[in-house]
């Protein structure tokens, strides 16, 4: 049965490393990240939320249409939204999929710490637009407050297991989501 692994988790967690981590392992999963989809939107250098927005119901139905080929795919979002984990959740249900949500979490401490050093390396070209988004949502609480409710999510959501997430060990992140998806 095809799945929808989604790796939630704060900005800079490490999400899209393992997403592509993940996929490099099995050939013909899908990694959706909708970050990079939302760069295929003109303007999304001007209006990051505003293209997301845009994407994120292309996203979908591209996620519904891979599952239903019987496709593995793999979603690195940031999903706190309630509504939204729905959405996602629904779609892998109406395609006859399993829908596996994991969290990456590190402390709170640790994850402003990794968001501030993400994307150094320039690989990203939408790290800027997301460092801005989170300077006028506040910084650092910004950051805190994400970080606080995808605590309270996984106390609330049966389905969805927390991966320690520790910075500089993809493989022993990568070697935790698996343990969690043998399950």
């Amino acid at each position: 049965m095809a799945r929808l692994l989604l790796l939630n988790g704060p900005p800079g967690i490490g999400k899209s490393t393992l997403a592509r981590r993940y996929a490099a392992d099995r050939p013909g999963t899908l990694v959706c990240d909708v970050d990079v989809l939302r760069t295929l939107i003109g303007g999304w250098q001007d209006d990051f939320g505003g293209a997301g927005a845009l994407i994120r119901p292309a996203a979908l139905a591209m996620i519904t249409a891979y599952l239903r080929g019987g496709q593995d795919v793999v979603l690195p979002q940031l999903l706190a939204d309630p509504a939204e984990l729905a959405r996602f959740e629904a779609a892998a249900t109406e395609a006859g999929a399993d829908f596996l949500e994991r969290v990456l979490m590190d402390d709170a401490d640790a994850t402003v710490a990794r968001f501030h050093r993400r994307g150094s390396d320039g690989a990203d070209p939408w790290h800027d637009q997301v460092r801005a988004i989170v300077a006028g949502q506040g910084g650092d609480a910004h950051l805190r407050d994400r970080h606080a409710v995808l605590t309270r999510l996984l106390g609330e959501r049966t389905g969805a297991i927390a991966v320690p997430s520790r910075e500089g060990d993809v493989e022993g992140t990568y070697s935790a989501l698996i343990a969690t998806l043998a399950r």
